[in-house]
């Protein structure tokens, strides 16, 4: 059995990250969609606000699960008994940062695999930053984030 991390702030999960999740359940056995604790960014949801809109659009996919971590991934994939790290890329700017992490976690680990896997064409713009920027904006973010959670997000971004 073959399970794999995808890791992120999902702060919140956007289509595009719903669109990396969908096709990993399909290349895995199991998938751990796992919300990182980054104390370089300042979350707009908690912890749990995030696990919940997570647990919400993996509605029907059997092999996935939400859980978060703190610390070193590489540590939080071996926890889990994974050896599969999985990361989104939408342009080539992603490409570069995430290769650096991807060769360090090799160098921590050299038996943690990252698997790089491209957005779908539709999504190669969006991060949730953006989304969030666009909807305190007034702009429809209708598209950008999955239909289960766009009135929580909704609500969130006319409060701040």
């Amino acid at each position: 059995m073959i399970t794999a991390i995808y890791p992120g702030s999902f702060d919140p999960v956007t289509n595009g990250h719903l669109d990396i999740i969908k096709r990993s359940a399909k290349t895995f056995d199991k998938v751990i969609v796992a919300i990182a604790q980054n104390p370089n960014k300042t979350p707009m949801f908690t912890i749990e606000e995030r696990m919940d809109f997570l647990k919400r659009v993996i509605n029907g996919l059997p092999n996935v699960e939400v859980d978060h971590f703190d610390g070193l991934l590489v540590d939080y994939v071996k926890e889990k008994d994974a050896h599969v790290i999985i990361k989104g890329l939408r342009a080539i700017s992603d490409f570069e940062y995430e290769f650096q992490m991807a060769l360090m976690n090799r160098k921590l680990d050299s038996d943690i695999e990252t698997l790089f896997m491209m957005t779908s064409y539709k999504y190669s713009f969006l991060s949730s930053s953006m989304m969030k920027e666009v909807g305190k904006l007034g702009g429809c973010i209708a598209e950008l984030v999955p239909d289960a959670i766009l009135p929580d997000v909704l609500k969130r971004l006319k409060s701040v």
